[in-house]
């Protein structure tokens, strides 16, 4: 993916090859040069403007101009993009004003340069949505660059078509973290009501038993962080099933002592930091990186992801302090190593205080993707409302809905049932279970769009039980 900055693509102008440069315009001045040509072009050439083609994206500071000269600094073209959402930056940006001088218009790429460096400039920013308003006569040049249809619009009284950048980070996600495992596990595990859980009753008991590994390269780059999140993540899932944890295993992998050693620390401030002692494990050195935890809790009333249905309320309850790991800006949020122990198990202990009717903790695969398979276990689709998810200042929905956030809950019940006694979590009701498959994202002009558009995991839903709340 292209950077915001640095920007630069290959076309041939003319007869011999040139660079053709795009980069955001610096000052007042470089604005002032892009505005002078989108008013020769559509004001003065195509009419489209009485005098002035000027509004309020142009005034928002929080709005890019991406502008391609030649390699003597001659502008080209260039070409806006910005949220769409006056105030707040929700995902949703818009593209527009594209503009290309008419002496370069018949060149094989100062128009494709300036879109596409829009797109990829739009994406780092954390946009889950790009559209823009094009003239209908340049629909086909979109459709070329891989833009979609999405309707016919008008703009300032000529007909433009609404299109849409098809953004697949999250699809993507979830497909590289969670889709194999129907194909995988297919024959192994039962088809109860507690397939697609992280966590598992153990047969004529009342004991949840739940295992994680932790990413190789993690424990290798970051032992000790990947000593507590292997506590972490795994007491997360007994949380999810609303059990409280009784004891850990570990399976500690190292090349040395030094390393293992430095594994073992995060595990032991993990373990004090919960309350939830180490029982017993195995160590082996002389090896490559690894870490593998199992955790036991008790419940004598598990709570399944698969209990959503049509029609339940959707909430998220998660832990907004803290910031992203150092290393893992975007992808790994640190809410829980600031935090005291009494705060730690209040927030574990949210689903066992509120019993919903299915409850999943946002795993690696984000909150999407995490919604997704909630959803698939229930046999269910659900709809995200993205401007009502708790989210840091400062943190793009982008990586906020694709990172792991630490700790976060989801929750799905009856509507108007609300979750309480959240401990240091931020809680809102931020969506809703529906009737088919997938996930889509709602916006507050009431627009769908699909992130997911089938199960994530393939292992399908789990059969219902006969208690199931309504």
């Amino acid at each position: 993916m292209v950077a915001p900055s640095g920007l630069e693509d290959m076309v041939l102008l003319g007869t011999r090859p040139a660079r053709l440069y795009i980069e955001p315009a610096a000052s007042a001045s470089h604005r002032a040069e892009y505005y002078a040509l989108r008013r020769a072009v559509f004001v003065d050439e195509q009419g489209l403007f009485d005098h002035d083609d000027r509004d309020w994206h142009d005034d928002d500071p929080r709005g890019v101009v991406l502008l391609a000269r030649d390699r003597d600094g001659a502008l080209l073209g260039g070409v806006r993009l910005g949220p769409a959402v006056p105030g707040s930056d929700i995902g949703w940006w818009l593209g527009g004003r594209l503009a290309v001088d008419v002496r370069h218009r018949t060149g094989p790429g100062v128009g494709a340069a300036l879109v596409r460096a829009a797109c990829a400039y739009a994406e780092s920013a954390g946009a889950l949505r790009f559209e823009a308003t094009v003239q209908a006569a340049n629909e086909a040049f979109f459709g070329r660059l891989g833009w979609q249809r999405v309707r016919p619009v008008g703009v300032a009284g000529h007909p433009h078509v609404l299109m849409r950048w098809p953004i697949g980070r999250i699809a993507a996600l979830a497909a590289a973290t969670k889709r194999p495992l129907g194909g995988l596990l297919d024959g192994l595990l039962p088809p109860d009501r507690f397939l697609g859980d992280d966590g598992v009753p153990v047969p004529g008991s009342d004991v949840i038993a739940a295992c994680d590994a932790i990413v190789p390269s993690l424990v290798e780059r970051d032992p000790e962080w990947a000593g507590w999140c292997g506590v972490l993540v795994n007491v997360n899932d007994l949380a999810a099933m609303g059990a409280a944890p009784v004891g850990l295993l570990d399976a500690v992998a190292a090349r040395d002592a030094s390393a293992a050693t430095r594994i073992v620390a995060g595990l032991r401030a993990a373990s004090a930091a919960y309350g939830v002692p180490v029982l017993g494990g195995h160590t082996q050195l002389g090896v490559p990186a690894a870490l593998t935890v199992t955790a036991l809790g008790r419940t004598a009333t598990p709570v399944p992801a698969s209990g959503g249905r049509p029609g339940h309320a959707v909430s998220l309850s998660v832990d907004l302090g803290g910031g992203w790991r150092p290393g893992y800006t975007g992808r790994q949020w640190d809410s829980t190593t600031h935090r005291s122990s009494a705060q730690l198990q209040q927030l574990t202990g949210l689903v066992a205080r509120n019993a919903p009717a299915a409850a999943k903790d946002v795993s690696m695969a984000g909150v999407v993707g995490t919604l997704g398979m909630l959803a698939e276990s229930s046999g269910c689709c659900a709809v995200l409302d993205v401007a009502a998810v708790p989210r840091p200042d400062g943190v793009s929905i982008g990586d906020w809905l694709t990172c792991f956030p630490g700790f976060a809950m989801l929750t799905t019940d009856r509507p108007g049932r609300p979750i309480i006694d959240c401990g240091p979590a931020t809680t809102a009701a931020c969506g809703e279970l529906t009737i088919g498959a997938g996930v889509a994202l709602r916006w507050p002009d009431g627009e769908l769009t699909e992130a997911i558009t089938a199960g994530v995991t393939g292992l399908g839903a789990a059969s219902p039980r006969h208690e199931e709340k309504s």
